[in-house]
């Protein structure tokens, strides 16, 4: 028996329209892969435009009557589906594992991260507010009300396949929304497992639809065409959330947009060195790298760079690689071959460049989509990883001398997602957390996602914030209705 046979079961491999498991019209299915042998995981079926206009047609005749249902009853299934995301774990961690390759603590993590976001906007939906006041000239008075956009299209990546779906369709559904989610190809079945959660937890039928399909654009192009559709949220790389956005132009939807990042780690010459040291591991080795929140760029102060580097590297190298669903790994899979080589061509590009290797460098024979974990001092600016997202287990360090240039060299991208620095000056913490260009900033901590705070970038990471009391409002309208006095 295999691991995915244990769950097999419990773990629906059709397209999910209309409140229930189904085949695509078309008949197609593809596969999915284990990135930690490359087997076949399952078989599931491919969504096409003609699938689509079928979950948007659910979508558009649940609309009122979803939006219609009171608050309390919409946090009510939220609720619910935390209790059963919580009951599951177990199953649901080792799904993500099977899928995308992360450890099993990691994706029971992840389960209480993603759970935590259904939780939150279940508190969220019965807190929509709205104003009534007197028109100032006095001839008037003036009523504020939020309502929902309606319809929305959520597209998800396969790096968090549980929690970037529960963090776009929490507040959907809390806003009174209905959504259809088009997960990423390489992790479909943890989408498709979240929404007969939801069926269970009692929500209605053709509030959610869940599209697991080869040809993306072929899906979600008819979608974004469609002028019943009133929200795309997308969570992936900047190149193509530009392309939605563009296509997002001309029925002028609403866009929330969760872009790439290449997050600075800093560490000022005054920094608590094996705090710096901890939080550098979580920030960048979270997810095995593959985040986009990802510390990219490690910039250590020349006083204590040689130190923090072999340091860095001794705790890397001591990783342990294998399957995340076997007890003793530290470190699982990439994705796929093709990220993998993309982390092998940033790193030899590197070294070629002049970078010194610490530890690691290497793809690793054998089954699966394995990577050395990699610390890279000395690295030139000149080298491609300095400007592009690594999505991978490599550290790449550079030195710098003074606050001013290292702002300079942090805030030198065109991204804006996350940004950590150390320091045990409070004066220091206010000044650059203020002088750093990135939506979010985290101050001697490595890990800042919280379902509580608002998530989102600046620049060319993103548009709007998902999670905290602003999560909701990606989902609502504003409505100003006059009244005479």
């Amino acid at each position: 028996m295999t691991e995915f046979d244990r769950i097999r079961s419990v773990v629906p491999t059709g397209l999910w329209i209309d409140g229930a498991e189904t085949d695509a019209l078309a008949g197609g299915t593809f596969t999915v892969h284990d990135p930690a042998t490359g087997d076949t995981l399952a078989t599931v079926a491919d969504a096409t435009a003609a699938d689509a206009k079928r979950a948007l047609d659910s979508a558009v005749a649940a609309q009122s009557s979803w939006a219609a249902t009171s608050p309390r009853e919409r946090a009510a299934v939220l609720r619910r589906a935390w209790e059963l995301l919580t009951e599951r774990t177990e199953e649901l961690a080792l799904l993500m594992t099977l899928e995308m390759g992360k450890t099993l603590a990691e994706s029971r993590g992840e389960v209480a991260y993603g759970g935590e976001f259904l939780r939150w906007f279940s508190e969220e939906a019965v807190r929509i507010g709205g104003r009534y006041a007197d028109a100032p000239a006095g001839t008037g008075r003036i009523l504020v009300k939020q309502q929902p956009v309606g319809p929305c299209l959520a597209i998800t990546p396969w790096n968090f396949p549980l929690a970037m779906g529960t963090r776009k369709i929490g507040p959907a559904l809390a806003a009174g929304c209905t959504v259809i989610v088009k997960p990423a190809e390489d992790t479909p079945l943890t989408m498709l497992a979240l929404a007969r959660v939801f069926a269970e937890a009692g929500l209605p039928a053709g509030v959610l639809s869940v599209l697991p399909a080869s040809d993306a654009a072929g899906v979600t192009a008819p979608l974004l065409a469609d002028d019943r559709l009133r929200k795309v949220t997308f969570t992936g790389s900047t190149r193509v959330g530009k392309i939605l956005l563009r296509q997002a132009a001309d029925t002028v939807l609403r866009t929330s947009m969760e872009l790439g990042g290449n997050a600075p780690f800093i560490v000022f010459e005054d920094a608590d060195l094996e705090q710096a040291l901890a939080g550098v591991m979580l920030a960048k080795m979270r997810n095995g790298g593959e985040a986009c929140t990802a510390a990219n760029r490690i910039y250590v102060h020349n006083s204590l760079r040689a130190e923090f580097a072999a340091r860095l590297a001794e705790r890397m190298g001591a990783l342990r690689l294998g399957p995340g669903y076997a007890p003793d790994t530290d470190l699982g899979p990439l994705i796929n071959e093709r990220q993998r080589g993309s982390v092998a061509a940033l790193v030899d590009d590197a070294v070629e460049a002049g970078a010194v290797l610490r530890t690691g460098g290497k793809a690793v024979d054998g089954p699966g989509y394995f990577f050395e974990p990699t610390v890279l001092d000395e690295v030139p600016r000149t080298a491609r990883i300095h400007r592009e997202e690594i999505f991978g287990p490599v550290a790449a360090i550079y030195g710098f001398d003074t606050e001013d240039e290292v702002i300079a060299l942090a805030n030198d991208t065109e991204y804006g997602l996350a940004a950590y620095f150390y320091t045990q000056n409070l004066d220091r913490a206010l000044r650059v957390s203020d002088a750093l260009e990135a939506g979010m900033v985290g101050v001697n901590r490595g890990v800042i996602s919280d379902p509580a705070a608002p998530f989102g970038g600046v620049k060319q990471s993103g548009l709007g914030s998902e999670g905290g009391s602003e999560g909701i409002h990606e989902y609502l309208d504003t409505k100003y209705v006059a009244f005479t006095r």
